[in-house]
């Protein structure tokens, strides 16, 4: 533990080190039978007053240099009041001195600060290590030799060598050497990615094993390592409610507390002639308790812990409010492809007309296609074996949504779903097979049609079925495929309702349905039960390339499987950067055990300060109990909010 300190933390550790070894030698030394009175009771002011100024003298310092500014409401303030106070009282006539007990709250209240910075920097620490992706140079080919440069100056189109060891400092295409990648900073999956030339690769994957020469695709400034390092950095200013009220809470809540605790001192004695002592005593005991350090510092640390956990899950989450809004989802709407199913299709049948040759279609297929980067035209394409000769085609439309239009040796074809047919005025018949169905017409004439199949991925079920376990209710998919094909999936995975045939502004109009839908029950609920009801967010989950409409429009917007994609990135509020759907349960857990975090240091602090400041009041409460009330609730609330960091 001591060496993952800073410096400052160091020498703060030592300087209350020394200050806690005198205030318990002064604990045990029994002045009064030493030193005759009255010179007793200085001896012991003295040596309480030293481990005092110590521990404390930069609070001092705080104090009075924040009342300068005008700040006067803030815990330095508290403390000094307070245990200046509590040495005061010994020039009171008939009261005990309280030496003890005033170097006890700021040496403790120095503990807690210590393990604030502690828990705090420990956070940071842990983003910046999941996060430490940035290289600091790249070796780019100029002139025919590498040299080493800044990766900002790297510009588009170059090539970058990438040493085993090395992280990718820019995301490109692999054009000589394969691999193995670890991603493991990024996607938070162990087990290596292997690369070859053609592939895409992303910054901040290291390279293991064979050097690999990256034709550069992005400027530093917009690749994958650029963007999550803002994204990362930016999560803080984005505050969740309950942080924000917190805040509010305490803005108001010291004040009035100093004050209180005035009126406690000064009210008694002064209109029911009560003893001076013993009320000024009960007020400052009721200032110690009153110091709001235990909400202040252990909400947000547990946001901080939160997000820092996820991250080092591959799941990054833009702000605190996000995370409180996840942990609030209780219905969940799903893209298909690319989110429930692998998105790399497959042609797995050719049926013509009577007459039709089978590659002659796929040919005509394929060739109409070639403009695509649709996943489903990439099947189309993979499946022809021939070599596509880019002359012979012309005039290609592509309709969004529905499919194209390109002629082809001057014969105009069409391939797409049946909406596009009857768009053509092309007579088409159905097919009995599950999948997508690429209808095919050649000058008007239906000649057949391909069937295309998607595979649910493996833990697609198992997702599902998490999600359901942490409290998702209702779960629907909308999908721009067939009925049949969206049919047999959610049938497969056990979702509640499906859409098919949709496009993309659908997607659109469905969430928001869904969504009037949740703001309705909400408001039945609150009618049923006489009482304001809890909101229950939707959640909309994509692979955030085609969905960026729909995850923005959502109440918390999903993306998955957006390693190196910038639509996800900017459109999402939660970016899972593995492809794997039960990340999408496991980012709830991470922000429903957050919430449950921060509420349990809420309720904690409040009640156990609450019952104290009563005890003061009546006079029950002592000092002691007031410094544990104010740093004993302290630490045991950062070190409830440390464990957001374990994910």
């Amino acid at each position: 533990m001591l060496n993952n300190l800073s410096d400052k933390q160091r020498k703060r550790l030592a300087r209350i080190a020394v200050a806690l070894v005198l205030f318990a030698i002064a604990m045990v030394v029994p002045f009064e039978q030493l030193v005759p009175q009255p010179q007793a009771i200085w001896v012991e002011f003295v040596a309480f007053l030293v481990p005092y100024l110590i521990a404390g003298y930069d609070v001092l310092l705080k104090a009075v240099r924040n009342i300068g500014r005008g700040q006067v409401f803030d815990e330095n303030f508290l403390m000094a009041v307070a245990t200046i106070g509590a040495f005061a009282l010994a020039l009171l006539p008939g009261t005990e001195a309280h030496f003890a007990e005033g170097a006890a709250v700021m040496l403790f209240y120095q503990v807690g600060e210590w393990f604030q910075d502690y828990a705090v920097d420990r956070s940071r620490r842990s983003i910046a290590e999941m996060m430490d992706i940035a290289p600091e140079v790249a070796n780019v080919r100029r002139d025919g030799t590498f040299e080493e440069v800044d990766p900002e100056d790297v510009e588009i189109g170059e090539e970058v060598l990438v040493r085993p060891g090395d992280r990718i400092p820019i995301d490109g295409v692999v054009v000589e050497g394969s691999s193995q990648l670890d991603t493991s900073a990024l996607t938070g999956e162990s087990v290596p990615c292997v690369v070859e030339p053609g592939a895409e690769v992303v910054s901040g994957c290291v390279n293991l094993v064979g050097p690999l020469v990256v034709r550069t695709t992005k400027a530093y400034e917009d690749s994958t390592v650029a963007r999550i390092l803002e994204l990362v950095e930016d999560a803080t200013d984005n505050k969740a409610r309950t942080e924000n009220f917190i805040t509010r809470f305490a803005r108001y809540y010291t004040p009035i507390v100093v004050f209180g605790a005035l009126a406690i001192a000064i009210l008694p004695p002064l209109f029911a002639a009560q003893p001076w002592g013993d009320w000024i005593e009960r007020g400052l005991i009721f200032l110690v308790v009153s110091c709001p350090c235990a909400l202040v510092i252990s909400v947000p640390l547990s946001f901080f812990g939160g997000i820092g956990g996820a991250s080092k899950q591959g799941i990054l989450v833009k702000g605190s409010n996000y995370l409180e809004a996840l942990s609030q989802v209780d219905t969940v709407v799903f893209d298909k492809t690319g989110t429930l199913t692998n998105g790399t299709f497959n042609v797995v049948a050719v049926h013509t007309e009577e007459g039709v040759d089978p590659d002659m279609l796929l040919s005509l297929a394929a060739y109409a296609e070639t403009y695509s980067a649709h996943p489903i035209a990439l099947s189309v394409k993979e499946a022809y074996t021939g070599v596509i000769d880019e002359t012979r085609i012309r005039d290609v439309r592509e309709e969004t949504g529905h499919g194209v239009r390109a002629v082809v040796d001057e014969h105009v074809v069409y391939i797409g779903n049946d909406k596009l047919m009857a768009a053509g005025e092309v007579e088409f018949h159905e097919c009995g097979l599950t999948g997508t169905i690429l209808h095919v017409s050649l000058d008007g004439r239906y000649i057949g049609h391909l069937v295309i199949a998607d595979v649910v991925k493996e833990d697609a079920a198992q997702a599902i079925a998490d999600m359901r376990a942490s409290g998702v209710k209702r779960m629907v998919m909308l999908t721009g495929d067939r009925k049949e094909v969206a049919a047999a999936v959610a049938g497969e995975l056990g979702i509640d309702e499906y859409h098919a045939q949709l496009l993309p502004q659908n997607k659109v109009r469905w969430l928001e349905r869904v969504m009037a839908d949740k703001t309705d029950e909400t408001a039945a609920l609150a009618i049923d039960r006489g009482k304001r009801a809890i909101k229950r967010n939707v959640a909309f989950v994509g692979d955030g390339i085609n969905d960026a409409p729909v995850l923005a429009r959502a109440d918390v917007g999903i993306a998955m499987g957006a390693m190196g994609s910038d639509a996800a990135i900017e459109a999402a509020d939660v970016v899972l950067m593995n492809d794997k759907p039960t990340d999408i349960a496991k980012a709830m857990r991470i922000a429903r055990k957050t919430m449950r975090i921060v509420w349990q240091n809420i309720i904690f602090a409040l009640g156990v300060k609450f019952a104290i400041l009563g005890l003061a009041v009546v006079g029950v409460a002592t000092m002691w109990l007031a410094v544990f009330g104010d740093v004993g609730v302290a630490v045991i609330a950062i070190l409830n909010a440390m464990r957001c960091l374990r994910a």
